[in-house]
């Protein structure tokens, strides 16, 4: 299935909590072949990051997990150098203060760099933080190693992390970062394989109760005019709340029990309640009940 791709030993596979697609699973082996960071993009909910978790589990390897913000600096994920506890230090401690090296603290990078075995390192989101943010780790996921000027210590990683980078495609990427990445969009599941992934979380689960809230659900981001569509962990979340309710499957597609489960915006809310109206009534848009 993997082609006979050569990946120093480490064939990643799905894993019992994790269902992927033979395109992902390449995707997967084809970056670690190549020694390339694997670019995942893939609207909100679609298992972008619990993929890191799925290959660090599969591979028998550490997660290490730097989640960016929008304020997150590339070089917070190399090293700090804490400035403010050496002043401290200096008038107060007791410590040997030219003793920089003490100050330095590595981050997310610098830990999977100087890990002894080789890690899977999760940069989650990148594209939260500013344009500058992937072209300033350039550098460092090339040659795999950073300099540290204020102790001359270059850090060199010992093994070579399986990089995982995360993106919602909430704005574009430099491309000369993209030329860098093996890229896989993650599409969203069809039904036959959402039914899959529910059955991984919910082996037990009752076969008409999970017909009728898949038909449902996929009714729902068909909807024209959602501002966010429900997603996979939000329909796991859903299915667990209609087993917790006792819900009968027969209403199920008729009123939409704890819709609050899929949907987060009023305007959302209050257009799928219309829709679902006109539905199950053949009336108009108009007359929603606010019962339901």
């Amino acid at each position: 299935m993997n082609g006979g791709l050569h990946t120093e030993n480490l064939l990643y596979d799905e894993t019992d909590s994790y269902i992927v697609s033979d395109e992902l699973r390449n995707a997967v082996n084809i970056a670690i072949a190549l020694k390339r960071p694997l670019l995942i993009k893939g609207e909100p909910g679609t298992g972008k990051t619990v993929l890191a978790e799925s290959i660090a589990k599969s591979l028998g390897l550490k997660l290490l997990v730097w989640n960016i913000k929008s304020t997150t600096k590339a070089q917070v994920g190399l090293y700090v150098y804490d400035t403010v506890q050496r002043l401290y230090d200096s008038q107060f401690g007791d410590k040997d203060v030219s003793d920089i090296k003490q100050y330095i603290k590595l981050g997310k990078l610098g830990e999977a760099f100087t890990a002894p075995e080789r890690v899977v390192l999760l940069i989650d989101e990148i594209d939260k933080a500013d344009l500058e943010f992937p072209n300033d780790l350039l550098w460092e996921l090339d040659v795999m190693n950073f300099h540290i000027p204020e102790t001359g210590e270059t850090i060199s990683a010992v093994q070579r992390p399986i990089v995982i980078i995360t993106s919602n495609a909430e704005k574009e990427l430099p491309d000369a970062f993209l030329r860098r990445c093996v890229f896989h969009y993650i599409a969203f599941p069809d039904q036959d394989m959402m039914e899959r992934i529910v059955r991984v979380h919910f082996p037990e689960l009752e076969n008409f109760l999970l017909a009728e809230a898949l038909k449902a659900f996929y009714w729902l981001r068909s909807v024209s005019g959602l501002q966010k569509k429900p997603s996979t962990s939000e329909l796991l979340d859903w299915v667990q709340a209609l087993t917790i309710g006792g819900i009968d499957p027969d209403r199920i597609g008729k009123e939409l029990p704890f819709l609050g489960t899929l949907l987060k915006k009023n305007q959302d809310f209050d257009l799928a309640l219309r829709q679902l109206h006109v539905r199950t009534t053949g009336g108009t848009a108009g007359g929603t009940n606010r019962g339901w």
